[in-house]
This record gives structure tokens, sequence and C-alpha cells, in this order.
């Protein structure tokens, strides 16, 4: 079992807003997120190798997920001025990014077998090799759970985490799927 309060402390220092244990019999990957996708709502799809169809078929990601028992939910929560406040959206995912970053690398020490599962696309070349070529930095890639086929707000309510934190508010939310080094 996960140290839960350990990797709640550690949540806290990289600087998210909330970290929740997640139990990962909860996660259902579901083919109409995939679709969201397809269907361009961020325009990744078919862009990068972190987002479908670069990340694999719906049945390969389910195949890593079902690897793991547990893991942690880990969000970042930024006020907006208005809902149309999108340099506090930019600025807020900017920071999620940063804290999930900060926590993956100190996570990699003790569980280098885990599946780190971010918020929004990999952005860590300014130009993604997709499909021409193999991933630059494989290591360091991150997909998305949306990417994955996850319903970010059905993971968060059936771990007890909130998705919605009122008006004025935007929240990003990252996982890490973890298991005990053997």
């Amino acid at each position: 079992m996960l140290d839960y309060q350990a990797l709640e402390k550690l949540g806290r220092e990289c600087g998210f807003t909330y970290v929740e244990p997640l139990d990962a019999s909860t996660i259902k990957l579901l083919p109409e997120v995939r679709e969201m996708c397809k269907n361009g709502n961020c325009g990744r799809y078919g862009k990068n190798w972190s987002c479908p169809p670069g990340c694999g078929t719906l049945e390969e990601c389910r195949a890593r997920v079902e690897h793991f028992q547990e893991g942690i939910l880990v969000q970042t929560v930024g006020e907006l001025e208005d809902e149309l406040d999108g340099e506090a959206m930019m600025e807020t995912e900017k920071l999620h990014k940063e804290h999930f970053r900060e926590m993956l690398d100190q996570l990699r020490k003790e569980y280098p077998d885990m599946l780190p599962l971010g918020a929004g696309s990999c952005c860590q070349c300014k130009t993604c090799t997709y499909p021409d070529a193999p991933c630059r930095f494989p290591e360091k890639q991150i997909s998305s759970m949306e990417s994955y086929g996850m319903l970010v707000t059905e993971v968060c309510k059936a771990n007890q985490m909130e998705y919605y934190h009122g008006p004025g508010t935007i929240a990003y939310t990252s996982c890490f799927l973890l298991r005990q080094p053997l």
C-alpha cells in the first residue's frame, strides 16, 4: 500500500492545491472521450506522440493502466477575474505543468515504473516528430488523462476529489499511477 500521507506532503511541497488517493479500479477508458479528441476539441489529435492515435489504441492504453492498482490525483486550482480570463487559465496551466514535472522527477526516484498522466498534450518539443520519426524524448513524454480515454470529472468524482471549485476558478488535474517497487 502506498504511503498517501507522504505522497500528499510531496504534492503540496510541489505546489499542488489538492492531492487525493486514486483507486485505479475506478478508471474507465471511454471511446467517447477519444472521439472528442478525434473531433478536434484541442487540435492535437494526430499531431503529437502523446495524443491519439500516437499514444496507442484504447486497448494498448488499457493494458498499461491495468498494471496498477493505486496512485494519486493532483490538482492545481487558479482564480479567474471572469469566465473569459484566458491569461489566468494559461498561467494556471503553466503552473500545473511545472508542479507536475517537479513531482514527476521526485517520484521517479522511488517509483521508476509509474505511469504519469498529465493535463493537456505533451509540449516537450516545439515541433513534435509525429508521425515521421520516433519521439526525441520518450522518457519525458507525457500523455494526458483524456488521451488515454479518461473522463477526468468522473475519475475525480470516483476518488472524492472536487473537479469544479465554483465560479471564478479553473482546475487542472493529472494523476500518477504507482506501484511499490519490488
